[in-house]
């Protein structure tokens, strides 16, 4: 039997009740607003005040939680029932975390020996150890991968540059454009670089194509195919491929089905993370992570982050028409969360059919996109404040700067604040008005700027605050946004952890592939694409 439709009649009622509201009124009727709407995780702030919600909303909001069994599906996860429906797959990236605390022993032991490996991996290079086939140190790692093969790695590695625990460059490619490895090569010297080469079936095009190109370098350049196993190492099920690669069993990292590839850089895929930032510093991370797990799994609703932030994602979507989500992270190091999550949350919870199969009849997975402030106040704010569109914001910052340059993080904070501040407040057209009389202007003039300048105001946000980013802060966030995105899926009755819409595309690809590399076959595609195939032709050849 399908769950509850998210969409009922009772939120319904608070919506229109509520739409008449505005935030403004509900701090000026409320002194406590802020105490009553804010929870708190080890440290972690969320400041949920300034949504539209009242305690009457909030109360319906939490008993949709409960209609649509939300904890029962917290436990499924933890407990590794096959949640992945579609492909009788269990999720167990918590798993990874906690060293498989829930698991079958032979699974616990795979978890730990492989975390053991990669972390005496970060030792032997921190310790100057890890050296390539001419006795040199190693100072470069380039992964390749793609999607969640890169991104979160990527993510993480950027995010905490202030603890990296060596010198070791790291590097990231995943595009299949040439353009990427071979600028990434240009920089690399092949005696003193390291290849993490990650794609769980050792197939995956883009990553395979990049690393055969990488392998081809290095032999080029030192004319030793012999001493590709000192250089190359894999993260992947399929040995046999690797091994055809050059790359032996003992610099294979093993992956697990029941970690999808979004979720997986708590896994050996994260290994670049765990040579950046080195043994304790991992583990202060993954236990950030675990922290999460465990709030997640046992606090009530009302104070649970992940749940409060997934209901008014779907209050947001469901019942205020909002199509996106906006995430704006005041901090620097966090440049690349939003580009990570993006995948995490679109890719999950972008499904038009219940887990049952059936079409849905309300809105799933809000369109993500965001960037670094204060960037964001000079690019996309504009439209945040006086555009047409309803679009919630996340802003993320630190109460402290990883790398204090005098009075710049105090001014830093101030932005994050004033902006989420001038979303809820505006600015009145009478307020503007009167300003521009008092300016000398005229009664028409005043009233023409006053129209342009004014700003509605009544825009809701979040406001995530920590003490400073720290590797247990960042798995902190990391497990946040996965458990409201997983809490999301149950609420809409989806499959999260599946992808089938990014298939078609590689299918097709791989056909246009084959016609594009021999120009005599034949194509019989659409009119559009056989046009730009024929323009290919022309130019590209």
């Amino acid at each position: 039997m399908s769950k509850p439709s998210p969409v009922t009649a009772t939120l319904k009622q608070h919506h229109d009740r509520l739409s008449r509201q505005t935030l403004a009124r509900l701090f000026a009727e409320d002194a406590q607003r802020f105490q009553r709407f804010s929870a708190r995780c080890d440290g972690l702030l969320l400041d949920y005040s300034k949504n539209l919600v009242d305690e009457a909303c909030l109360e319906a909001l939490l008993e949709l939680a409960d209609q649509c069994e939300l904890q029962r599906g917290i436990n499924a996860m933890f407990a590794g029932d096959p949640i992945n429906n579609t492909e009788q797959r269990a999720v167990l990236h918590t798993a990874l975390r906690n060293g498989g605390q829930y698991l079958q022993p032979e699974t616990r032991q795979a978890i730990n020996q492989t975390r053991e490996r990669m972390l005496a991996m970060a030792d032997q290079l921190q310790q100057g150890e890890l050296k390539g086939y001419a006795g040199r140190t190693i100072d470069t790692i380039v992964n390749i991968g793609v999607g969640g093969s890169d991104l979160g790695p990527m993510m993480a590695v950027e995010a905490l540059a202030s603890y990296h625990q060596s010198a070791t460059r790291i590097r990231f490619v995943s595009n299949i454009d040439p353009v990427h490895i071979s600028r990434t090569l240009a920089q690399c010297d092949p005696a003193t670089t390291l290849f993490i080469i990650c794609s769980k079936t050792f197939t995956t095009l883009e990553t395979l194509a990049n690393a055969r190109a990488a392998r081809a370098w290095f032999v080029a350049q030192t004319a030793r195919e012999d001493a590709i196993h000192q250089h190359f190492y894999a993260v992947s099920t399929n040995l046999e491929a690797a091994a055809e690669f050059g790359i032996p069993e003992r610099n294979i990292f093993p992956m697990w089905d029941w970690v999808g590839g979004r979720y997986s850089l708590w896994s050996a895929i994260g290994l670049s993370i765990a040579l950046a930032i080195g043994r304790e510093q991992f583990e202060a991370f993954l236990a950030g992570g675990r922290a999460m797990d465990d709030h997640f799994r046992t606090s009530p609703w009302r104070q649970n982050l992940p749940v409060l932030m997934a209901l008014l994602g779907v209050w947001h979507s469901d019942y205020w028409g909002a199509q996106s989500q906006a995430l704006i992270c005041y901090d620097q190091n966090l440049a690349q969360f939003p580009a990570y999550l993006q995948q995490l949350d679109m890719e999950s919870n972008g499904k038009s059919v219940t887990r049952d199969g059936w079409p849905v009849d309300y809105a799933t997975g809000a369109i993500l996109w965001g960037g670094v402030g204060t960037n964001t106040q000079h690019s996309f704010h504009q439209l945040l404040h006086q555009g047409t569109h309803f679009i919630p914001v996340d802003f993320i910052v630190g109460a402290r700067s990883t790398d204090p340059v005098g009075e710049q993080h105090a001014a830093l904070l101030a932005n994050c604040l004033a902006q989420s501040q001038a979303l809820m407040q505006g600015r009145s057209e009478e307020d503007l008005k009167q300003q521009m009389l008092d300016q000398g202007k005229s009664e028409a003039e005043a009233a023409l700027l006053a129209r342009h300048r004014r700003i509605p105001g009544n825009r809701p946000s979040n406001t995530l605050m920590y003490p400073v980013l720290t590797p247990f802060v960042l798995g902190q966030l990391i497990a946040l946004y996965e458990h409201k995105i997983f809490t999301q899926s149950v609420i809409w009755d989806i499959n999260a952890f599946d992808q089938w819409g990014v298939e078609l595309g590689k299918e097709l690809s791989k056909t246009i592939t084959g016609v594009l590399k021999n120009p005599d076959q034949a194509h019989r595609q659409d009119a559009s694409t056989n046009g730009l195939i024929e323009y290919y032709r022309d130019n590209g050849l």
